[in-house]
């Protein structure tokens, strides 16, 4: 097993989740790419974005099918909204020990504020990222907001499922 997805699964172990990892040679890099892979809506997905509120990192876990809505996760993230932007590549790694495109909701290098859009408690079953952009796993809303130790938020644009 690859580093990175043992320590998404050991996370979730210790945390009393058995999660199982499913590895797609197409890749699941983006949310229609991973929609595709596994059979199921692409809100279905859990895309884990990386943000800076100014010096801060926090972690963003949207459904695949809504985009962030950048002053809603300031309000959530307690900081002014001109301070919040995408987190580059180097940043996103520094903050969570892994690449975009294979960020996991859990199992970071480093402690940082969760966020979890409300919009994927709709969903009975979620697909994850488990820490490369071709391995994912199935996870329910519950298990997410309590194994990531995220808050529920608003963070979807309007307009968003």
């Amino acid at each position: 097993m690859h580093p990175n997805v043992e320590r998404v699964v050991e996370t979730a172990r210790a945390a009393g989740l058995e999660i199982e990892v499913e590895r797609f040679p197409e890749g699941t890099r983006t949310a229609a790419d991973a929609a595709r892979a596994v059979g199921c809506e692409v809100g279905q997905i859990v895309k884990s974005l990386v943000f800076m509120a100014g010096e801060r990192p926090v972690l963003a876990l949207v459904s695949g099918a809504n985009r962030v809505d950048l002053e809603k996760l300031a309000l959530a993230a307690g900081t002014d909204g001109d301070g919040v932007r995408r987190a580059d590549g180097d940043e996103a790694r520094a903050a969570t020990g892994f690449a975009i495109g294979g960020v996991p909701p859990f199992g970071h290098t480093s402690p940082l504020t969760v966020l979890v859009d409300r919009a994927l408690a709709a969903h009975h079953v979620l697909w994850a990222a488990a820490g490369l952009p071709d391995a994912v796993f199935p996870v329910t809303p519950t298990d997410l907001v309590r194994v990531s130790g995220g808050r529920l938020a608003d963070l979807a644009e309007d307009g968003g499922s």
